[in-house]
């Protein structure tokens, strides 16, 4: 279903077999991507408009992770060839990747228009528009297509997590079965159904598992999500070593091929506080944009964020969205700003910060208001953007957008800590697959905020999860008090919100607070060593 299909038209069919392709294409064929790649080039010197050449080397790209090199050849294709499907949608399938769906959805409903049966662009539609927040539109598509395509796998499986999303979660659990019927190996469904933190997984379940986890062809991704799946069955019926052995295997393979470097995390941070200095934020006092809008919700990921979250976007002039990566994507286009001398420094892009004149900074908090317009259905004056990462972009926030609001989640550290390790994580947070940095970055997190609290005292309110959760109603108060709310008792009854949430939290936060999870971590506490060592004193408690 997510292949992308041959080029229509005979001229582009015919330039795939043309002599001067075939050797690269045997060399993809081979796997041999070095001389695939250099033979494309010299395709490309003598033909710059070689479509069929564009679009091989912008697959290529996008195999290794060069994605604006790949947007930028599949343009370069559809302008030489607009009628060149595959390119189209390999173009709105990148655009998907970097989270510009807006421009995904423009480019399928070209593609649509020419082929408005084409499986292929209606999964992508349907995926996109689910990145939207547009459920009512996407669900369709998928029914649509499992109607006529009952045995793609794939499409159970994105189904199913849509399902979730908003809150469908009995159809939820029968379409990542159906997938796992089809494909028994297939991890993602697995994952899935134990990501429901409600769903208990039969005998016969963890027999599959089982039996798919030692086949020797069993592919790695597929090895990695049954190992936190089987992890979590054998937690459910309290087998808590060969639980934790599971979620340790799933974890060693992710870290073997992880960059993750938490020396150079550390660096980072420390060179960002140097940076943000109390005489940086007097400078640029009155600067920035001054729009109210955002509130902030950061912190550690399995930390009570998306609970907080859910507390705020029950208040009715608050709009609740998603785990955003806009003030990622600002901080990005910062970081190609860097000089050649900031781009040595450990924190590049907090170097261009900190370097910013006023209009810089108002020019910032705006486009991250513009790109995340798209999010905002309901017309309230306030939203948040729970992006539990966006702790490390403290500093940008504050002068950007000075006016918005940011809350602080904690949890405490031991079962924060091990509560990541047993997560599979769809994407990104590198630093969870070992104990020992999970400790080092949530000590850097710690830090980095407490910095903060020091040369901007007030302007971050801290919320620990377990007094949320000790005296509801007083919390609920102080964070809406922060956040410049009225008091609304509908923020008590959150659960009562039937919004779509995105998290691994989707089941809790549609369940009145309760207490039994706090210490569940304990029952690992003899394999946790390493957390515990790492995080020093946070371990018990001292923040």
């Amino acid at each position: 279903m997510s292949e992308v299909r041959a080029p229509a038209g005979g001229n582009l069919r015919d330039a795939f077999a043309a002599p001067a392709l075939l050797a690269a294409r045997e060399a993809l064929e081979r796997g041999d991507f070095p001389r695939a790649e250099s033979l494309l080039r010299a395709q490309l010197a003598r033909d710059p408009a070689d479509a069929a050449a564009l679009f091989l080397l912008a697959g290529l790209a996008a195999r290794f992770g060069r994605t604006h090199d790949a947007l930028a050849l599949t343009a370069r294709c559809l302008d030489l060839a607009p009628d060149f499907d595959g390119a189209r949608l390999e173009h709105a399938r990148l655009l998907h990747g970097v989270d510009r769906p807006r421009e995904a959805l423009a480019q399928l409903d070209r593609l649509l228009a020419r082929d408005p049966a084409s499986p292929p662009g209606r999964n992508l539609k349907a995926l996109v528009l689910g990145r939207m927040g547009e459920h009512a539109r996407a669900l369709p598509l998928f029914e649509a297509l499992l109607d006529e395509y009952p045995g793609e796998a794939g499409v159970w499986v994105a189904y199913a997590h849509a399902l979730k999303t908003v809150g469908r979660t009995a159809e939820a659990v029968e379409a990542y079965r159906r997938c796992a019927a089809l494909e028994p190996w297939a991890g993602d469904a697995w994952w899935g159904l134990a990501n429901l933190k409600t769903f208990r997984f039969a005998d016969a379940d963890l027999a599959t598992m089982r039996a798919q986890l030692a086949r020797p062809d069993l592919g790695e991704d597929d090895r990695i999500h049954l190992s936190f799946s089987l992890g979590k069955a054998l937690e459910d019926r309290a087998e808590y070593e060969a639980a934790f052995g599971s979620y340790a295997q799933a974890n060693a393979l992710r870290r073997a091929r992880s960059g993750w470097s938490a020396d150079r995390h550390t660096a980072r941070l420390r060179r960002a506080a140097e940076l943000y200095s109390s005489a940086l934020f007097q400078r640029h006092e009155g600067d920035g944009c001054q729009a109210p809008d955002p509130i902030f919700v950061v912190g550690m990921p399995r930390s009570g964020s998306t609970l907080v979250e859910q507390i705020l976007a029950s208040h009715p002039l608050v709009e609740g969205t998603m785990e955003l990566d806009d003030m990622l994507q600002v901080a990005r286009d910062l970081w190609r700003q860097a000089t050649p001398e900031e781009a040595r420094s450990p924190a590049p892009y907090h170097e261009v910060v900190a370097r910013l004149d006023g209009a810089a900074l108002r020019a910032a908090g705006e486009r991250y208001l513009e790109t995340t317009r798209l999010h905002r259905k309901r017309g309230t004056p306030f939203f948040v953007d729970k992006m539990p990462n966006n702790f490390a972009h403290v500093g940008l926030i504050r002068l950007a957008l000075p006016n918005a609001r940011i809350v602080d989640v904690r949890r405490n550290a031991m079962a924060c800590g091990f509560s990541m390790f047993k997560q599979d994580f769809a994407r990104g947070q590198e630093f969870s697959f070992s104990l020992e940095d999970i400790g080092r970055y949530y000590r850097d997190y710690v830090d980095f905020m407490a910095h903060f609290d020091r040369v901007q005292p007030g302007r971050i309110l801290r919320v620990d999860y377990e007094a949320l959760v000790a005296d509801t109603e007083a919390q609920v108060r102080r964070l809406l008090d922060h956040c410049g709310l009225p008091f609304d008792p509908a923020c008590l009854r959150f659960f009562e919100n039937d919004r779509p949430v995105r998290t691994a939290s989707v089941e809790q936060v549609r369940r009145p607070i309760y207490r039994e999870g706090l210490d569940h971590w304990k029952h690992f506490e003899p394999w946790l060593g390493p957390l515990r060592e790492a995080l020093g004193p946070l371990a018990d408690g001292a923040a």
